[in-house]
């Protein structure tokens, strides 16, 4: 069963952890470290017009996950 937590409660999260014993502390720098890799990622940067339009042109439907994934990945 998958479920989302926003940045903030993983955020709070870490902040308890850290408060707790050693092996917490070392919890809370992994789960930070995947925290830092999340905001980095190209997938939360908007889509170039030009990249929205060389989807349009390869994919019969936009948008959808695969076509903005697609989009994210090639640089114009």
């Amino acid at each position: 069963m998958a479920f989302k937590m926003k940045y903030k409660n993983l955020q709070e999260v870490v902040d308890g952890l850290k408060g707790a014993v050693k092996m917490h502390g070392k919890q809370a720098k992994v789960i930070e470290k995947h925290i830092d890799d999340m905001e980095d990622s190209p997938m939360k940067k908007k889509l170039k017009p030009c990249q929205k339009a060389a989807a349009k042109r390869k994919f019969k439907v936009y948008p959808s996950a695969y076509a903005n994934m697609w989009a994210s990945q090639h640089k114009y």
